[in-house]
């Protein structure tokens, strides 16, 4: 509920400051975003973050379809989530049981 209210906020805050400040100040920003979209090094660096998501995604899909695998104890998943009606441990358990895995 609260981040929904902050986006909330954030819009409209937004939509204030962009009114008073004007098209000559949007197309200012706008210009400014493309120049930086445009620049060699930062296609050169989003190509490089794609490519290495592109190489680490099988090994990552892997780890965590295998940790569900294992993890699975005929339960939908969704019954072990902190915050949830069947899960009545107080003591954190849950949070010790995901760091032991990192």
């Amino acid at each position: 509920m609260f981040s929904k209210s902050l986006v909330l906020v954030a819009g409209a805050a937004g939509y204030v400051l962009g009114a008073r400040a004007g098209r000559e100040r949007y197309d200012q920003i706008k210009e400014q975003a493309d120049r930086l979209m445009n620049n060699p090094t930062v296609q050169r660096a989003t190509a490089d973050a794609q490519d290495l998501v592109a190489e680490k995604a099988p090994g990552v899909k892997a780890k965590v379809a295998s940790r569900l695998k294992s993890d699975d104890s005929g339960s939908t998943g969704s019954d072990n989530l902190p915050g949830t009606d069947s899960n009545h441990a107080t003591d954190g358990s849950a949070a010790k049981h995901i760091s032991k895995s990192s």
